[in-house]
């Protein structure tokens, strides 16, 4: 009878063993999907964007818009991710109003920022960046 009772304790002891092991394969693996470059950026230029460009800062190509056929409001904001095979660390990102209008910041540590507010007035183009 007591080796019974080893062999259940044993058990329940592996058995939470694999369960800790399982929960944490879960975590990190939702975790590895997420690229370290995410961040958000608020549109506080005052015009609506109708387009927004990400791109390598090493690049010479924009590729698609982020935003497709939506628009990003003034005041609003948008979350962008990346996939975690993206290992470039500084980005530039580009938008342009309605009437295809751009401007261009460049060079964005997305390692180090998780927020871009864009700012617009007088002619002179910013960006707060956390």
């Amino acid at each position: 009878m007591l080796i019974h009772v080893c062999n259940n304790k044993r058990t329940i002891k592996i058995s939470l063993l694999c369960l800790a092991a399982i929960t944490f394969i879960a975590i990190t693996t939702s975790v590895a999907f997420a690229g370290a470059q995410d961040f958000t950026v608020v549109n506080k230029t005052g015009v609506e964007i109708h387009k927004l460009f990400v791109a390598p800062h090493s690049s010479d190509e924009w590729g698609e818009d982020i935003l497709g056929k939506d628009t990003l409001a003034d005041g609003e904001s948008l979350d962008i991710t990346f996939s975690k095979a993206d290992k470039a660390a500084h980005w530039d990102l580009k938008i342009e109003d309605e009437k295809g209008n751009s401007i261009t910041w460049e060079s964005l540590n997305l390692l180090e920022i998780s927020k871009v507010t864009l700012h617009y007035k007088d002619g002179k183009a910013w960006a707060d960046v956390e």
